[in-house]
């Protein structure tokens, strides 16, 4: 089971991650925060949005919304470079 190591909030809504197998890729907030729904209200605050962690392998923020490993992996837009 593919889990999340790390999450790194890189600005303008993108998070860097890095997956148990390896793979490194970005997270795009601004396409998923085109979505609805209730726990995403406060997400389109970047302030609050720059507040993700990872939990038991899951990419999560502080009002309790947490986003399956398998989906976001699937969702990474460009790998990681090193900066």
């Amino acid at each position: 089971m593919i889990k999340v190591i790390e999450a790194r909030y890189c600005g303008d809504f993108r998070v860097a991650l890095t997956f148990s197998d390896g793979v490194e890729g970005m997270f795009s907030g601004r396409e998923f925060l085109q979505r609805s729904g209730p726990l995403l209200d406060a997400l389109r605050d970047e302030s609050f949005f720059r507040h993700v962690f990872v939990d038991a392998g899951a990419v999560c923020w502080p009002n309790g919304l947490e986003l399956s490993p398998t989906k976001l992996r699937e969702s990474c837009v460009a790998p990681v470079t090193a900066q």
